[in-house]
């Protein structure tokens, strides 16, 4: 691949600044959600409501590529990035702060997808992405020392349940990448997939609770989570990659803790605490490094 000129990167930097944007915001606005009234239950819903419908004409055309996937591969697909990633966090986020969402969801994600993709898809486990499990490791135990510094408090339950949300996303990854699935597609199949199975056991054990938000949190929600998440940010950092290569792309994914974190301060009114600071840069240089990120020695 050649290198990209300067007005070809920049439009590639920009789709990959916008996906992470995606990315960390689709956290804070959860958990603004949750601040007024709605449920875990309910933005999982909206989430893929919204996105299934979207997406449904674009799965029929592609289909479900069983022969690609099979049938174990499906259900990761679907519960991986379905409505048991999204209730993790959502869940999570009654207890912990959005900073330490994006730190330990977004940041956990390339370490757990090394670590399942070493024996699964048989991917080098290099020693750049050792020294990448080493910095990750080394925020999420800041992330957890500033939770008053003990375990067990109730923002330890947040942080299993960001932890369990990454390994579900984890799973859906290898599953895609195994098939060799583009980004939209596996998308496709997971929200149109949980729009069959999530929504009759919503509507039936929690539909009624939708009803008493407010109909611009509910658009909102709609938006962001079913739009701009599920559909918008994969075209954006498709785009990026295919501008500045697989290297170059993984730059971007490395962004979202520490803008999880800078969005919640206006938005939520959230203040990372120093520590919080020193774990998020740790977390986001790991992921940078796990993810393949261009490294100094490498370069030609």
């Amino acid at each position: 691949m050649s290198s990209p000129t300067s007005a070809e990167y920049t439009r590639g930097a920009l789709c990959g600044l916008a996906a992470a944007g995606i990315w960390a915001g689709w956290i804070v606005v959860a958990r603004l959600g949750l601040r007024s009234g709605l449920t875990p239950w309910d933005i999982a819903a909206l989430r893929f409501g919204v996105g299934g419908l979207v997406l449904l004409p674009y799965l029929r055309r592609k289909g479900l590529a069983i022969e690609r996937l099979g049938w174990v591969g499906l259900a990761a697909v679907v519960l991986g990035c379905g409505a048991p990633m999204v209730l993790l966090v959502n869940a999570g986020l009654l207890f912990a702060p959005a900073a330490h969402a994006g730190g330990l969801f977004s940041g956990m994600v390339p370490l757990m997808v090394a670590l399942l993709a070493a024996p699964i898809l048989h991917e080098a486990f290099t020693s750049a992405k050792s020294v990448g499990i080493v910095l990750i490791l080394a925020g999420v135990i800041g992330i957890v020392w500033s939770a008053d510094g003990t375990i067990g408090t109730r923002q330890n339950i947040g942080h299993v349940l960001f932890v369990g949300g990454a390994f579900s996303w984890a799973c859906y990854t290898v599953a895609m990448r195994r098939a060799r699935l583009d980004g939209l597609h596996a998308a496709a199949i997971a929200a149109v997939g949980n729009l069959v199975l999530y929504l009759p056991v919503y509507a039936l054990v929690a539909g009624g609770s939708l009803l008493d938000a407010p109909p611009t949190d509910i658009a909102l929600q709609a938006i962001v989570q079913g739009v701009l998440t599920a559909i918008i940010s994969l075209v954006l950092y498709g785009r990026a990659v295919s501008i500045l290569g697989a290297s170059g792309g993984a730059a971007f994914p490395a962004l979202c803790p520490a803008m999880t974190a800078v969005l919640a301060i206006p938005i939520l009114g959230e203040w990372p605490t120093p520590v919080d600071w020193i774990a998020i840069i740790l977390i986001s240089a790991g992921v940078y490094v796990v993810s393949g990120g261009p490294l100094p020695g490498r370069r030609r």
